[in-house]
């Protein structure tokens, strides 16, 4: 092994010839999700690297892979799982030194195994509980399983769980703790002895994305009446169907091609005067001639009917805008130069 990967080699500059190493492209990827001064620090230090070793490169491929893998491993069953995995690959002192050298930075987010079970499972554990307890768990979770818990609650239980999870800031590890205990007899992981932040504004936003539209209608009118003042600060980061007046043109004619024209003619049968038209003017004057016609003779929908297609056409354009094909501008958010 190369004399630098043992030692003379600071973190940052293993780094950077790990992001060389990777190529441009996956170095770029990386590179979204790093702070401006970590950038500035990785590309100065790249900058410096005159040769890359070819011992030395694979040594550090060699030493990121397995720091990954050891990640893995404490994911899937905790720290205890991920040394015992490791000793049988690598030895008792190297997979020693990779688990020191995780777990002081790594803390394993409670309720880890929660998030690899069925949502339905953990309902049924957690429907009977009090409100406080459902947004801890709910917090913790993915907000996909979120979404579907909070969805089959009872529409009373509904708010304010949601308004929990929004208000939440921190939480003792006690009772984080005492909460697995009861989800999980055998923990997954070591829960720490700082105070875990999880919930907030952030968390619901993204738990309500994900609920049909109907759900998301009741938990805010709820919310409307409970606490205003919150109820405007989460519509202001989610988007629902009425923002599509908020939406440049451009984006608006990429929405219409991706989403079925009867889904939209359902959505928009209920819809203001003001979406119809933000929707129209993007249509070219044949397709929206046939558009307000069909619409017409439509006849009486129902209501469940037009909330499932709004929900459908949402789910578009959080997948458009997620993929960088359109940008949607939300309250408070950076001004949008074309």
């Amino acid at each position: 092994m190369a004399k630098g990967v043992q030692h003379g080699l600071t973190g940052r500059q293993k780094a950077a010839i790990l992001l060389i190493s990777l190529g441009p492209e996956v170095s770029a990827q990386i590179f979204k999700h790093l702070r401006d001064e970590e950038i500035e620090q990785l590309t100065l230090e790249i900058a410096n690297v005159r040769k890359v070793d070819t011992t030395e490169k694979e040594a550090i491929l060699s030493e990121f892979h397995q720091i990954c893998m050891a990640q893995e491993y404490i994911t899937q069953g905790g720290i205890s799982y991920a040394k015992d995995i490791l000793e049988k690959a690598l030895g008792s002192q190297k997979a020693l030194d990779i688990i020191n050298r995780l777990t002081a930075t790594l803390q394993v987010r409670p309720f880890d195994f929660a998030r690899k079970a069925d949502p339905a499972q953990i309902l049924n554990f957690i429907q009977n509980e009090n409100s406080q307890t459902i947004a801890l768990v709910l917090s913790y979770l993915q907000a996909e399983q979120s979404s579907m818990i909070l969805s089959a609650l009872p529409q009373d239980k509904q708010a304010e769980v949601a308004k929990r999870i929004a208000l939440m800031d921190s939480t003792s590890p006690e009772v984080i703790s005492q909460v697995e205990r009861v989800l999980e007899q055998k923990l997954s992981a070591t829960v720490t002895q700082d105070y875990s932040s999880a919930g907030g504004i952030e968390a619901i936003v993204q738990i309500l994305n994900g609920v049909d539209r109907g759900t998301e209608r009741t938990i805010l009118d709820a919310l409307e009446i409970q606490d205003p003042e919150l109820a405007e600060e989460i519509k202001k980061r989610m988007f629902v169907f009425e923002d599509i007046v908020n939406i440049d043109n451009r984006s608006i004619q990429r929405i219409i091609r991706d989403i079925e024209n009867a889904d939209l003619q359902l959505a928009l049968k209920v819809a203001s005067e003001e979406v119809r038209e933000a929707i129209f003017r993007n249509m070219s004057k044949r397709m929206s001639e046939t558009f307000r016609e069909e619409m017409e003779y439509m006849g009486p929908v129902r209501l469940r009917d037009v909330e499932e297609a709004q929900t459908r056409i949402v789910a578009t354009i959080r997948r458009l805008e997620e993929s960088g094909e359109i940008i949607i501008a939300r309250g408070g958010g950076d001004d949008i130069i074309v």
